[in-house]
């Protein structure tokens, strides 16, 4: 995961939830907040959701919540939030999830590269695993540069 895309002040471990629309809320919040997304970039992840069910949840315990670039996407970006409780997105399989990480592209091509950096990362179960550990926004920035060093 390329670390241009994410900063510290996008991350938020351990959080409070009541529900799933609520935890996207929470994630696409944090890219509204540091000028990624207008608002209704989160209005229409909710909204995919609710017409097209929860297939933003990718893996077991993980949910990629994201719309079309021209829903109000501003600038590439992406923001990471872990759950204290994980939530329901009525995902057959992949329920309940734990970790969010939510991304903007600002058009068709910076929103597949988001999800090429993304995958890379998200598809091995050691990284996830730190994700659910981890307990301050510094040490995850920390342990994506150390990945990204080889390290």
């Amino acid at each position: 995961m390329d670390e241009r895309y994410l900063q510290e002040k996008n991350i938020r471990i351990k959080q409070e939830a009541n529900d799933w629309e609520d935890a996207v809320r929470k994630s696409g919040q944090l890219l509204v907040d540091s000028g990624c997304a207008g608002e209704e970039y989160i209005e229409a992840i909710i909204e995919m959701v609710k017409r097209d069910g929860p297939y933003i949840v990718i893996s077991p315990g993980l949910a990629l919540p994201h719309a079309r670039p021209e829903e109000g996407a501003r600038r590439e970006g992406i923001s990471i939030v872990t759950l204290q409780e994980p939530v329901e997105f009525g995902h057959p399989e992949n329920d309940p999830v734990d970790i969010l990480v939510a991304f903007t592209g600002s058009d068709g091509d910076s929103h597949l590269e988001m999800l090429q950096a993304l995958a890379g990362f998200l598809n091995q179960k050691e990284n996830l695993e730190f994700l659910r550990q981890a307990n301050s926004p510094r040490e995850v920035i920390d342990y994506i540069k150390n990945r990204e060093k080889g390290g």
